[in-house]
């Protein structure tokens, strides 16, 4: 009986935390629209992106206060006051950018543009002048711009959630913007025992709790002097890094 009422309490805790990000990211929409307009782009973008962190942190201590989820996101706090860097994860789960995004308050990240269109997070990508995938070429120029102001860019070298095992096939995007902008490339490694969230995982469907999830930082990488070159060094790494993460008994069983 115990148990069952804990399972009971664990499937509703963890989906009044999805309502929360829900509620928060339409709130936050209602602030950004206007400050998109009415602010400079300096000061715009530094309140943008600031929103951004203390929302989603807020989202992430629920999720720990519930009970949910088993987060370790200390190892980033050593990037806090990193500037012109690339950081560059593997994308197990939906909410990865999310909880990247609680522990620094200067990153901008590659998003889809549909995403960028959604009521849900699209006015507050907007004001803190987040990078659109839609176009190479512009989404080069923008990721360079920010990072030679000093900024952290945040983009996902697999492009999508994670499908196979350990990861998908790699962009060399991520080397041509590194390489343009003589910045280096700093990976890292998120580990999750749960398919929640993960690509073609139903919302619905209640998942296995208490959901441990890590990122650990891994190895950096100078600015390549080829950008295929870097995506392959970056695909053996990922591979030997991620061989035995929590995620591989359940990409195996797909």
């Amino acid at each position: 009986m115990l148990r069952a009422l804990r399972t009971v309490y664990g499937t509703l805790a963890l989906y009044a935390s999805l309502m929360l990000l829900a509620v928060i990211c339409l709130a936050w929409t209602a602030l950004a629209l206007p400050l998109y307009f009415v602010l400079p782009e300096k000061s715009g973008t530094a309140c943008g992106r600031y929103g951004i962190m203390l929302g989603f942190r807020a989202y992430a201590w629920t999720l720990t206060f519930s009970g949910a989820y088993r987060l370790d996101l200390r190892e980033m706090d050593e990037l806090r006051e990193a500037s012109s860097l690339i950081l560059a994860p593997n994308h197990p789960s939906l909410i990865d950018a999310l909880l990247i995004l609680t522990r620094h308050p200067n990153v901008t990240c590659v998003m889809k543009s549909e995403l960028m269109k959604s009521p849900f997070l699209g006015a507050g990508s907007r004001l803190a002048r987040y990078v659109k995938n839609d176009s190479p070429l512009r989404m080069v120029k923008q990721s360079m711009r920010h990072l030679r102001r000093g900024g952290v860019l945040l983009m996902f070298p697999e492009g999508t959630r994670t499908t196979r095992l350990p990861i998908n096939a790699l962009s060399a995007s991520i080397g041509l913007i590194a390489k343009r902008a003589d910045v280096p490339v700093q990976t890292l490694l998120i580990e999750t025992d749960s398919p929640f969230l993960s690509k073609g995982w139903p919302l619905l469907r209640r998942p296995a709790l208490p959901i441990t999830y890590r990122v650990r930082l891994g190895k950096r990488f100078p600015p390549p002097a080829d950008p295929t070159e870097l995506a392959c060094e970056l695909d053996r790494y990922f591979r030997e890094a991620l061989e035995e993460a929590p995620q591989s008994r359940w990409l195996t069983s797909r």
